[in-house]
């Protein structure tokens, strides 16, 4: 085999490790907040945070039906979570009624929304 032929190989090889490194670190932007914690490669108290709670992910509101994806499932209203009833959906959050007990899953927690003014120029 030519020396030519053997560098040749050798760059193909090379380049196919970079390319399956690269490719490793890539995550889906398209998953769920709580599913790229459970990513291989992700720090153990990240995984932690995803399975101790309940994760309000997406819903889907139309004139014939509401829909909510609580930690992966889709849930429709007045199905069950766990032992918990969903008992209420709107745009960003929904709520769970287990007995006497409520709890309020947001979709973006720690994101409040404000209204505000903006000032008129003359």
């Amino acid at each position: 085999m030519s020396n030519r032929a053997i560098a040749c190989m050798v760059a193909a090889a090379a380049t196919l490790a970079m390319a399956g490194v690269q490719a490793q670190a890539l995550t889906d932007p398209t998953r769920p907040p709580g599913a790229q914690s459970a990513l291989p490669g992700s720090s153990p108290g990240a995984q932690e945070d995803a399975r101790s709670g309940t994760q309000l992910q997406s819903v889907l509101i139309s004139s014939g039906r509401k829909l909510a994806v609580i930690n992966g499932t889709t849930v429709p209203l007045g199905g069950m979570v766990g032992e918990a009833r969903l008992v209420k959906i709107t745009e960003t959050e929904v709520v769970l009624k287990k007995g006497e007990e409520t709890e309020v899953l947001k979709m973006f927690s720690g994101v409040e929304k404000r209204s505000s003014r903006r000032g008129r120029s003359k």
